[in-house]
């Protein structure tokens, strides 16, 4: 029997969702205490129902089924996917008419973790201070009763006529190597992109929560080395990978070389810029200054932004701008698509501009200034000290009069380079980027950081 309970770490509450260790965080009665809160909280705002769905990993079911108890015994009605992609979760509330719920992931987390990405209103995961002051209204407890319903509810085939109404495919076919790291798009994979012109092989593609092959984080190269060499082999003009619960990309070149998202960006704009009215795109603040330059170069706007889906997404919806992401694989399509982050789509818009395309990715990507830059650099911490690493190096750079911009932790703009520190919201870490023109130049950069970052995580 599961009971409401007051011992929740309040650590799991972060930016722009809940997450943490399943076993440990997450269990049966903070799940249910949760639940309640939630359906509290939408029925207070004059609402009745929510959809919800879980991704593969192997603590969702439980997490579904404590969330389903606490809804319910707090009046709320669930129209209920199961098992599902977080893309296919947005779209379900958009077809429902529904514009709150709770989608059970962790996105790219390790396996032990699980979480809930949530919404109240307008289709728009919470965020900053709508979950802080969640939490304050959990914590506090007081609860509405009731007795709610579940129906479960399958949007598969209306999901798919939305991707391929968003599609136009050009003659050239294209051969393309897909790797959904055994995450939840593995369970739609085949049968979506069979709707197109596409010969394409996939790798790791039974669904397992275990993520047995590599972790399921397609933003970092380490993860798709698997990817590359296949691409390699078959002699395949792409490779494609998606994240844990679906929301993201990853892309590697007809070469078996990783492509970094702010240059899928790129491709993307240059294709798009020409066919859209506004004329603004969205990048966060750990994207290459050669998508600023791109975008100015063709006549564009550039807006630099927080990380976060939570954030860049609602700003893109906010800006009515076409397209935007961010370098995590994030992208946000509303020339054509309904305006959330779904990795598939995002897939099959770069195979579809390829087929559009005599040339290659490598081809295509000509012209970009180039500049040296480092990946997405992580450092461990713990939650409390990465908010004070972070808030030392912003004062450091205060009193070095530095150009700063703090809508993210830091980033640091320099004549010949930048420099990003921030905390994650998804983990334990503080995140860093470092780009210059010069290799010497990038390091003098990234060393001046790194020892911050050093010295302010020891004191």
């Amino acid at each position: 029997m599961m009971k409401i309970t007051k011992e929740i770490n309040k650590e799991i509450f972060r930016a722009y969702d809940i997450r943490g260790i399943a076993d440990r965080d997450l269990t049966d009665d903070v799940i249910y205490t949760i639940a309640r809160s939630f359906a509290t909280h939408i029925r207070r705002m004059g609402k009745d129902t929510c959809v919800i769905g879980h991704d593969n990993r192997l603590s969702s079911e439980r997490i579904h089924k404590a969330l389903i108890s606490g809804l319910i015994d707090s009046g709320v009605n669930i129209l209920d996917l199961e098992l599902t992609t977080t893309p296919m979760y947005y779209y379900a509330c958009i077809y429902e008419k529904v514009d709150c719920g709770i989608m059970i992931t962790a996105s790219h987390n390790p396996k032990e973790d699980n979480g809930l990405k949530f919404a109240f209103k307008d289709y728009l995961n919470a965020k900053g201070e709508e979950i802080t002051d969640f939490y304050e209204e959990t914590i506090k407890g007081d609860f509405l009763g009731g007795v709610g319903s579940v129906r479960k509810i399958n949007v598969k085939e209306e999901y798919f006529k939305a991707i391929n109404d968003g599609l136009e495919f050009g003659d050239k076919r294209i051969k393309a190597v897909l790797d959904p790291g055994n995450g939840t798009t593995s369970i739609i994979l085949k049968d979506l992109y069979s709707m197109f012109p596409i010969d394409f092989t996939i790798i790791n593609g039974e669904s397992d929560g275990t993520f047995p092959n590599h972790h399921p984080d397609p933003s970092i190269e380490a993860n798709l080395e698997q990817l590359k060499a296949k691409v390699l082999e078959t002699g395949a003009d792409i490779g494609v990978s998606f994240d844990g619960d679906g929301d993201r990309v990853g892309v590697i070149t007809n070469e078996g070389k990783f492509l970094p998202c702010d240059y899928y960006m790129i491709l993307i704009i240059r294709d798009i810029i020409d066919k859209v009215k506004n004329k603004t795109f969205l990048y966060d603040v750990k994207c290459s200054k050669s998508l600023e330059d791109e975008i100015i170069k063709l006549g564009g706007s550039p807006v630099c932004y927080r990380t976060g889906n939570s954030y860049t997404r609602s700003r893109v919806a906010e800006l009515d701008m076409p397209f935007g992401g961010e370098l995590s694989g994030h992208v946000y399509f509303r020339d054509r698509f309904l305006g959330f982050d779904s990795g598939l789509y995002a897939g099959l818009r770069i195979i579809e501009l390829l087929s559009r395309n005599s040339k290659n990715i490598t081809e295509l990507l000509s012209g970009i200034n180039h500049y040296e830059a480092t990946p997405e650099l992580k450092y461990k911490s713990t939650d409390e000290k990465k908010i004070e690493v972070v808030e030392k190096v912003i004062e450091y750079c205060k009193k070095k009069h530095y150009n700063i911009n703090t809508i993210d932790g830091v980033r640091v703009t320099f004549t010949d380079g930048w420099a990003s520190v921030r905390y994650s919201n998804t983990g334990p870490n503080i995140t860093s980027r470092f780009e210059a023109t010069t290799k010497e130049r990038l390091e003098e950069i990234k060393c001046e950081f790194e020892s911050l970052i050093d010295k302010y995580n020891k004191n």
